[in-house]
C-alpha cells in the first residue's frame, strides 16, 4: 500500500494523431446513438405513432432533428416555446399538425406548461384522432416528444393513457468510450456539428477540440456529444479568428477568453489569499492543520480553492465535533464523511473501549455552506496530527473521500482542485515539495493544463496517488502509520503509536511512575497492615 507519484505521462488524454476525415454526412450526427436510432425506426413502421426521446443539456436540438428526418422519407416540425391550440388541432379550415403525414417534434417541457393541451394530446392519441367542427380528423403525425429522461418516468407513473401510448423509448448518449470505436468516426461527427453552425475545421484544431471533449466529461477515455456546447465554442472561436475556417489558435483563444469572462469571482478569492487577509501556508510545518482542496461551482463556471482545515484535541467523552454542521454551515453530505471519518477513527483506536477525547474540527475562514465529503480524508488527517502532535507538511494539499476502513474514495472536480493548489503555491513560489494527494480512482480523470504537466516533469510539482489513508498520513508527517500486533497495540515509534500512546494517557491508562502523592499513601497502607 505506497503511494505513487503520478508521471507527467498521465496527467492528459492522449490522442494518437487525429487527422481530419476526407468525408462525413448528416448521419454522422447520430453517432453512438443507437438506442434512438432503433425506436425512432420502429416509430417509422405502421403500428406506432407517438415515442419520448429523452436528450440532455447541451444538445443541439435543430441539428439531432435534422439527422433523424433524413432517415425517413416525411417532411418534419418542431414545437416548442409557446404552442397553441391551433397549431396541434388546426383552425377553421386549416388542418393541424396531428393530421399531417409528417414528423412532429415536440418539447414536453412547453407542452407540460398546458394542462388542457396535454391532455386533449393524450386523448387523441388513445383515440387515433380528434373531432374538429364536427368532423372527425384522423391522426396521421409521427410525434416524438422531447425532453429529460426523468420526465419519462414521472409520466409513465402518473399518466395512464401516456403508458399506453407512448410506448416507445430512445435515450441518446451523451459521451462516446473510446475504448469502444475508432476515433475517426468522432472526427467525423465533429465536422457535421461544425457545420450546423456553418463552419469548418482545420487539421490543427482536432487536439484541442479532442482535449475540450474530453475535459467536459470529466475520463480521458471519453468524450463528450453535447453538440450544442461544441457549437458555441466554435462560434465564439470563429469571432476571434474572424473566419468560418476554425484552427487550434483560435479554439484556445475562445477557451481562455471565456474562462476570463466568468472568473471574475475566482479573482476575488484569489486577491484575498494575496493581500493575506485569508491565511493558507504552503510550506512549512504545522501541528493539526493541513490544505484541503474545494470546488466553488456558480453554475456557467468551476474553480478549486484551496481551504485549511484545523483540528484540535482534548480530554472528553469521544466526541469529534463538526464545526461547520453546529454553525449550521454544512451540508448533509458533509455530515455523513464526518461520521463515517468518527467510525473509521474508532474502528483503529476504539475497538475495546471508548476514546476519552474531545475534537473540534473546522474549516478557517469559511463563511458559506460546505458540503460533500471529499474533504474527510483531509479532515482525519489533521485529526491525527493533532492527537499525536505530529506536524503536517503544508506544501501538500489533500482531497479523498473515506470510508469506515479507512478505504480513500474518488472524488468530483479533481481538475479544478489541482489547478486551484498549483496556482496558490505557483504565486507563493515553488520549493520543489509542494504537491497534492489524491485517490487513485480519480488518475484517470486527470486532464490538467500544459503549465502544470511541465512542472510536475521538472519535478517542482508533485501529484500523489493513494488507495488508504494510512498512505496519507505517512506522506503527510514522514512516519509510518504502523501495523497492530496481535493485541492491537502499534509500534511506539509509529504515527499510530504515538496516537495510541496519547489517548492511553487521556484515558489515564499510563505505565509512568506514581507521583510523591500517591507513594507516601502506598506506604501508609503498607504501615498500618
Amino acid at each position: 500500500m505506497n503511494p505513487s507519484l503520478i508521471s507527467a505521462n498521465h496527467l492528459a488524454p492522449v490522442f494518437a494523431n487525429p487527422m481530419l476525415p476526407e468525408t462525413s454526412g448528416s448521419s454522422d450526427l447520430l453517432f453512438q446513438q443507437q438506442r434512438l436510432i432503433d425506436a425512432f425506426s420502429l416509430l417509422l413502421g405502421k403500428h406506432h405513432h407517438a415515442m419520448y426521446l429523452a436528450d440532455f443539456p447541451g444538445i443541439h436540438r435543430r441539428g439531432l432533428f435534422t439527422a433523424l428526418t433524413a432517415m425517413s422519407t416525411l417532411p418534419s416540425n418542431y414545437l416548442h416555446g409557446r404552442i397553441l391550440r391551433s397549431q396541434l388541432f388546426g383552425h377553421g379550415k386549416q388542418a393541424g399538425e396531428l393530421a399531417k403525414h409528417h414528423l412532429l417534434f415536440i418539447c414536453i417541457e412547453s407542452l407540460l406548461k398546458r394542462d388542457s393541451l396535454w391532455e386533449m394530446l393524450l386523448d387523441a392519441l388513445e383515440q387515433g384522432g380528434y373531432s374538429r367542427q364536427g368532423s372527425w380528423c384522423e391522426l396521421k403525425a409521427k410525434i416524438v416528444l422531447i425532453g429529460p429522461a426523468a420526465y419519462y418516468g414521472d409520466l409513465l407513473s402518473s399518466e395512464r393513457y401516456f403508458s399506453d401510448n407512448v410506448t416507445l423509448y430512445g435515450e441518446m448518449a451523451f459521451e462516446w468510450d473510446r475504448q469502444q470505436g475508432d476515433q475517426q468516426n468522432y472526427l467525423q461527427w465533429l465536422i457535421q456539428v461544425a457545420a450546423l453552425v456553418s463552419l469548418s475545421l482545420t487539421q490543427d484544431s482536432l487536439f484541442p477540440l479532442l482535449t475540450y471533449a474530453s475535459k467536459q466529461t470529466e475520463h480521458q477515455q471519453r468524450l463528450t456529444l453535447a453538440s450544442n456546447d461544441i457549437c458555441q465554442l466554435l462560434l465564439e472561436a470563429a469571432h476571434y479568428a474572424n473566419s468560418t475556417e476554425i484552427d487550434g489558435v483560435s479554439i484556445n483563444r475562445a477557451l481562455q477568453q471565456r474562462k476570463q469572462r466568468h472568473n471574475s469571482q475566482e479573482m476575488v478569492s484569489i486577491q484575498n489569499v494575496d493581500d493575506k487577509f485569508i491565511y493558507l501556508p504552503t510550506d512549512g510545518e504545522m501541528i493539526g492543520q493541513i490544505n484541503g482542496l474545494t470546488v466553488i461551482d456558480s453554475g456557467d463556471y468551476c474553480y478549486g480553492e484551496p481551504a485549511r482545515i484545523t483540528a484540535s484535541v482534548h480530554y472528553g467523552d469521544g466526541e469529534v465535533a463538526d464545526i461547520e454542521r453546529k454553525s449550521e454551515l454544512g451540508g448533509n453530505i458533509h455530515a455523513k464523511g464526518m461520521m463515517i471519518l468518527s467510525g473509521c477513527l474508532y474502528r483503529v483506536f476504539g475497538r475495546d473501549e471508548p476514546l476519552h477525547l474531545n475534537a473540534n474540527i473546522v474549516f478557517e475562514q469559511s463563511y458559506q455552506e460546505i458540503d460533500g465529503d471529499s474533504a474527510s480524508l483531509a479532515e482525519y488527517c489533521s485529526l491525527i496530527s493533532a492527537i499525536a502532535e505530529q506536524p503536517i507538511a503544508q506544501g501538500l494539499a489533500v482531497t479523498g473521500a473515506l470510508d469506515q476502513f479507512g478505504n480513500v474514495q474518488a472524488i468530483g472536480g479533481v481538475n479544478e482542485k489541482i489547478e486551484g493548489f498549483f496556482n496558490l503555491c505557483n504565486r507563493h513560489g515553488l520549493t520543489g515539495k509542494q504537491g497534492v494527494i489524491m485517490p487513485r480512482s480519480n488518475v484517470q480523470q486527470l486532464n490538467l493544463p500544459q503549465e502544470i504537466i511541465d512542472a510536475v516533469a521538472a519535478g517542482k510539482f508533485h501529484l500523489y496517488e493513494i488507495s488508504h489513508v494510512d498512505q496519507a498520513v505517512t506522506l503527510l508527517m514522514g512516519k509510518v502509520a504502523g501495523k497492530p500486533d496481535k493485541d492491537g497495540d502499534f509500534p511506539p515509534d509509529s504515527l499510530y503509536g504515538m496516537v495510541q500512546l496519547r489517548l492511553d494517557g487521556l484515558a489515564g491508562n499510563t505505565d509512568d511512575q506514581p507521583g510523591i502523592i500517591m507513594r507516601l499513601l502506598g506506604k501508609l497502607v503498607f504501615m498500618r497492615n
